[in-house]
């Protein structure tokens, strides 16, 4: 007789949120244990690829019960959905007087029981003070080095290589560091991160970011279920239509590349939302691209607004100088 399967434990997971002094919006999810191990400098090959087939080989608990708690005072609970996803608009009693940058809130998984799992966390929620604009950048291929336009490759670099071992652009986090700290060095502008990658990857993703120096922000991911494999440009279009609704008045700069449809995104929030976005910022990685994207910034500079088209970070960082949006000092020495 074979012995019965053990059930394994529930893990509660927490994503990094965004929201106001009055409203804290984040986003979690359930599962089942894998034994996902977080990405360790010294991994081998065979271990990057066993902890990618745990990502990905997630079991979801649907209709779990979760309470998020600010220390405000303000709670609410929810049951996560068919993939596990939990989201909450968590209004707060009154105003935080003296928001931190990040605002804990804590998390508890009600339903159903798990004493040997994971029950507790912290949600990190960004509640930008005083922010002179923010800072919307795509992932793959903008950030990170993925090949994004060659299914093949990307794979490779995707399974392969872990948080350790994946490659930023030459000069992003010290560009990025500059533009989070704004026009006169001093701010703390909100960088938030929308892309296409999948909710599996985001431990990955949030340890690359952290290890390279490049700014914490919010990772607006996607459900990579079948029914939402098409979707990518609706996805962003939405993640970035719910900041601006968020934070009505606040300026933007949209940072993206041309392998996937940035330009055509970005292009259509600013016919949008004209006088949000002071300038696009498009990192070249696609050729049989350049006549499309030429195109959208000719149409964009019409409207006052800049898309530089380049296949390095220097272009922007110039420009961003040049309109006064970052400042020299702000800027690593090595650039």
């Amino acid at each position: 007789m074979t012995a019965p399967r053990r059930r394994r434990h529930v893990e509660l997971h927490a994503f990094r949120g965004y929201g106001t002094p009055t409203r804290l919006l984040l986003r979690g999810r359930v599962l089942r244990s894998t034994g996902l191990v977080r990405s360790r400098l010294g991994d081998s090959v065979l271990d990057n690829l066993r902890n990618m087939a745990r990502r990905f080989e997630s079991d979801e608990v649907p209709g779990a019960l979760v309470a998020a708690r600010a220390a405000l005072g303000g709670e609410a609970r929810t049951r996560t959905d068919q993939e596990g996803y939990f989201e909450f608009a968590l209004d707060l009693p009154g105003p935080l007087a003296d928001p931190r940058v990040w605002e804990p809130v804590e998390l508890e998984l009600l339903e159903p029981a798990s004493p040997a799992g994971t029950t507790h966390a912290t949600a990190q929620v960004l509640v930008p003070r005083d922010p002179q604009y923010a800072v919307i950048s795509d992932l793959d291929d903008t950030v990170l080095h993925s090949r994004a336009t060659s299914l093949w490759q990307m794979a490779r670099l995707t399974l392969l290589h872990n948080a350790h071992t994946r490659l930023p652009f030459e000069g992003v986090a010290g560009f990025y560091q500059a533009l989070q700290r704004g026009r006169d060095g001093e701010a703390y502008n909100p960088v938030f991160y929308v892309s296409n990658s999948p909710w599996n990857l985001y431990d990955l993703l949030e340890d690359f970011l952290d290890l390279q120096g490049i700014p914490r922000g919010p990772l607006l991911l996607r459900d990579w279920s079948l029914r939402t494999l098409k979707t990518g440009e609706a996805h962003k279009l939405a993640a970035i239509q719910a900041l601006l609704d968020a934070y009505p008045g606040l300026q933007v700069v949209l940072v993206g590349d041309s392998g996937e449809r940035d330009p055509e995104i970005y292009r259509r929030v600013v016919l949008r939302h004209p006088g949000r976005v002071l300038a696009v910022y498009v990192r070249d990685v696609a050729p049989q691209r350049h006549g499309a994207v030429r195109a959208i910034a000719a149409e964009l500079a019409g409207h006052g607004v800049d898309l530089v088209f380049s296949p390095d970070t220097e272009a922007a960082r110039r420009h961003a100088l040049d309109r006064g949006l970052i400042v020299a000092a702000a800027l690593p020495g090595d650039r």
